[in-house]
C-alpha cells in the first residue's frame, strides 16, 4: 500500500521524506543520509520520524550522531 516515511526537526519541521510511494507487505530497510531535502547536512541532535500506511502512524524519536 501506500507509504510515507518523514523525517522532522525537534522543532516539527520537515527535514525530509525517505520514502513516499506504494510498497510491498513485508519487511523493508531504509538508510538516511543525514541529508535534508535540500541536500544539506544536518547536524547531531534529536530527531522524530513519522511512518503513515494506510489509517496507521506511527512518530518515533531518533538519534543523529556524526
Amino acid at each position: 500500500g501506500q507509504v510515507t516515511l518523514e523525517v522532522f526537526d525537534v522543532m516539527g519541521r520537515k527535514v525530509t521524506t525517505l520514502v513516499n510511494g506504494d510498497m510491498t507487505a513485508g519487511i523493508h530497510k531504509v538508510i538516511w543520509d543525514g541529508n535534508s531535502s535540500s541536500g544539506e547536512k544536518v547536524t547531531s541532535g534529536m530527531y522524530f520520524y513519522k511512518l503513515t500506511q494506510g489509517d496507521s502512524t506511527v512518530t518515533k524519536k531518533m538519534l543523529m550522531l556524526k
